[in-house]
């Protein structure tokens, strides 16, 4: 797995590879540097995964599915109407309307998502957005979460459809249940682990 962070907002997106064959976790402002990289490694990319559907996440998404489509672009059904809606997707109040193409496929909690001989369990984690995920390889020890919980820090709850409640709840009850050595991908900012944000993070308590 590798991390290429992009445009203004500094947006974590990923790379998730087997063998030859990827995911793209994500796409933001000015993809280049993802899509270059995507090259360089070789591979083929057979899906691109949304962890939720603002602007900063989805910026990328025309350029890299016609660089690599067709290729499906996969998120939960609760934003399947944001990636065509610049006020939705909060482009709009930016002054410079995004839209983007699919969704072509939806995710849902408990669904099992494999890629090469890995598998990863989605979970649903709203709060910063009614439809955001989470990505986790319980083999690999690593938990992608989207903007739901970040270093020290976690997910803003100020934007329309954002809810500190829902957030604290998919924070304690799917992400805190995890093992603590579990390596934590945020949308922004460095990595972490579940077991240090259960202990230091002042936002949401176990």
């Amino acid at each position: 797995m590798e991390t290429v962070t992009l445009g203004p907002f500094e947006t974590n997106c990923y790379i998730v590879a087997d063998g030859d064959r990827c995911w793209i976790i994500d796409a933001s402002f000015e993809p280049e540097a993802l899509i270059e990289r995507v090259r360089d490694l070789g591979l083929k990319p057979e899906a691109l995964i949304l962890t939720h559907a603002h602007v900063d996440h989805i910026a990328g998404v025309d350029e890299v599915v016609r660089t690599f489509g067709p290729l499906p672009v996969v998120m939960h059904a609760d934003e399947r109407e944001w990636l065509a809606n610049p006020m939705l997707n909060l482009s709009a109040a930016m002054g410079l309307p995004v839209t983007a193409c699919g969704p072509d496929r939806f995710i849902a909690e408990g669904d099992r998502l494999t890629l090469g001989g890995q598998t990863w369990k989605v979970l649903h984690t709203p709060g910063h957005s009614p439809g955001g995920v989470s990505l986790v390889n319980s083999e690999a020890g690593i938990a992608l979460v989207g903007d739901t919980l970040f270093a020290g820090s976690i997910g803003r709850t100020d934007f329309p459809g954002s809810d500190f409640e829902s957030l604290a709840h998919s924070i304690r009850a799917k992400l805190y249940t995890l093992p603590d050595d579990t390596r934590v991908y945020p949308g922004h900012g460095p990595p972490t682990t579940i077991g240090r944000e259960k202990r230091t993070n002042p936002f949401v308590l176990p």
